[in-house]
């Protein structure tokens, strides 16, 4: 165990920039003193998207239920649609002669690198606006929406809930980043495993037609079932606010950047599809207020069902923990204040907020959560709207970049108008 956490966070001499500047797609490293591993970076990319339990389990397969017949090519458009903004990040990253290198400020560097601080200023204001809420409205709906549908009696404990996973959570990060890795380990490994469990088990018990990889779903059911899950992968960008900490070598870190996300994606995907096609088609499952939950319960049993569902409240967890990281590498890339500094500040912040969310947890949550997404959809349209820019001025043909451009902008203004309309509905 102790040799595979020393392989998660890393191995070699502390941090610094090597003389003569960085290397073109090296990381910049400005986080803490050992590099960022393979593994490490991968943890945190499976951790971030969704993660794959909570897609899996929860997420998707309610959005999928309204294009039942076709779940299955509804994943599969969802995971293509969200190549787009995963090219651009990637883009980005990957730099190139004259491109800035990786750095600690994720997005807010690479619209830096294609527009200049001002734009990235903004950019990066409306990211943090989005995830300090996030941070602060999300162990509401963990406590009050999530768990006392898998552990009725958890209500009785619901008020200490709401201070202690905030307080476990700044704990975690203030112990350092191999701490964080190692829980953030633990996490993507088992919510991993319960995935594909449950995907075994909706393949084993309810087949997986041909038809649902059909277009036999209405269009209109079938495009809002693709285009609302592809946005669910959205916080697929948190792990790029960590390249600056990934280990480089010859061909610097971007390889192990690209290969965690692809990784990821790829696995991510798989459990999605694998376990959602065949449950979309039976309403009873996609309308369960868990829908794994409900699979495990019917052919699994009991036991089965709550560890999914502690698993899928974990999961959300996790991504609270790779935003946490995330965000306390952009606040320092955008001030250049202390690293421990900003993870105290921000542990204060949430920790402080947790007995104010007890006046009135639904309220705070339904009040917090439009304008949350509303910023992070805005910031996001920033990066992919600068993307020609970066592309022009480092050698990227014009043509794919405007296309890109073009399709991530259409992607982030979709995702905008589904949080209004959502709120007004």
């Amino acid at each position: 165990m102790t040799a595979f956490l020393a392989r998660l966070a890393g191995t070699g001499s502390d941090l610094i920039r090597p003389r003569g500047g960085p290397r073109p797609g090296e990381a910049v490293r400005s986080g803490p003193g050992r590099p960022l591993g393979q593994w490490g970076f991968a943890a945190i990319a499976v951790t971030s998207l969704g993660g794959p339990l909570a897609l899996a389990a929860l997420y998707a397969p309610d959005i999928a239920g309204g294009a039942a017949s076709s779940a299955g090519l509804a994943m599969v458009i969802a995971a293509v649609a969200f190549g787009i903004p995963l090219w651009i990040w990637l883009d980005y990253a990957r730099g190139g002669p004259g491109a800035p290198p990786l750095g600690p400020g994720g997005l807010y560097s690479f619209t830096e690198a294609a527009a200049g601080r001002r734009v990235a200023l903004v950019q990066g204001g409306l990211w943090v606006i989005s995830y300090t809420l996030y941070l602060m409205y999300t162990t509401a709906q963990i406590v009050y929406d999530t768990l006392p549908d898998v552990l009725p009696g958890e209500r009785r404990y619901q008020s200490l809930l709401e201070i202690v996973i905030p307080v476990a959570l700044a704990g975690v990060m203030i112990a350092g980043r191999r701490a964080a890795l190692a829980v953030i380990a633990v996490v993507a490994g088992g919510q991993l495993a319960l995935a594909g469990v449950l995907a075994g088990l909706t393949t084993a018990n309810l087949g997986t037609p041909a038809s649902s990889f059909g277009a036999s779903a209405p269009a209109g059911s079938l495009a809002t079932a693709s285009g609302e899950t592809a946005l669910l992968f959205i916080c697929g960008s948190l792990p790029f606010f960590l390249g600056g900490e990934a280990s480089g070598g010859p061909r610097g870190a971007f390889p192990v950047v690209r290969r965690g996300l692809a990784g990821a994606c790829l696995v991510t995907v798989a459990v999605i599809i694998a376990a959602v096609a065949p449950l979309a088609a039976v309403s009873a499952f996609t309308h369960a207020d868990i829908p794994g939950m409900a699979v495990a319960q019917a052919f699994a049993g009991r036991g089965l069902a709550v560890t999914i569902g502690i698993g899928v409240a974990v999961s959300v967890g996790g991504v609270m923990l790779v935003e946490y990281l995330a965000l306390s590498r952009l606040v320092t890339a955008m001030t250049a204040w202390p690293l421990r500094r900003v993870l105290a500040g921000i542990g204060v912040i949430i920790v402080a907020f947790a007995p104010v969310v007890l006046i009135s947890p639904d309220e705070i949550y339904d009040d917090l959560l439009t304008p949350s997404l509303s910023a992070l959809w805005l910031s996001q349209l920033i990066v992919f709207a600068v993307y020609p820019r970066f592309a022009a001025r480092y050698g990227r043909k014009a043509v794919p970049a405007w296309v890109l451009a073009v399709a991530g902008t259409a992607f982030a203004i979709y995702g905008l108008w589904v949080t209004i309309h959502t709120s007004h509905s």
